[in-house]
């Protein structure tokens, strides 16, 4: 059976608030539409409460995956949103890519992977609008956890 892969953009100033309504989503997919990959970006709070839930989860679905799927080759920093490299994925190709379009790149690979996308965005502006829009276009289950 394929994988239902699942991934997410959202804004980088998101309100802790969301976290029960993504997780309340998060089980949905997993038991009602059989998603059990989740990939997730590495940028924002957005990204860092999705990475908390998904960790969570996968104790009590143990059957799930989930990856944060890096723009740039890792760097040890103490700004990262883990504390080591596991669970991570660096797409092939990336080292291609100038650092400028590295995010935009790494979106647009996320994108290509998802069955389902969840979004959190307030406004019809920026990188997590722009992808929210391109993953409706091209068909994507998109379920919205923001105002758009």
């Amino acid at each position: 059976m394929k994988n239902r892969v699942c991934t997410f953009f959202g804004h980088r100033d998101c309100p802790d608030s969301v976290k029960p309504q993504l997780r309340k989503m998060l089980v949905e997919l997993i038991e009602t539409q059989e998603v059990d990959t989740f990939y997730v970006g590495s940028q924002g709070k957005f990204d860092s409460l999705v990475l908390s839930v998904v960790e969570q989860l996968s104790q009590k679905y143990p059957h799930i995956s989930y990856e944060v799927v890096l723009a740039y080759f890792p760097v040890r920093r103490k700004e990262s949103l883990l504390p080591d490299f596991s669970h991570t994925l660096l797409p092939e190709g990336i080292e291609k890519v100038p650092p400028r379009a590295a995010i935009s790149w790494r979106n647009q690979w996320m994108l290509r992977q998802a069955d389902v996308v969840v979004t959190y965005v307030n406004h019809n502006w920026g990188g997590a609008a722009q992808f929210a829009a391109l993953a409706r276009k091209q068909g994507k289950m998109v379920r919205p956890l923001g105002k758009i």
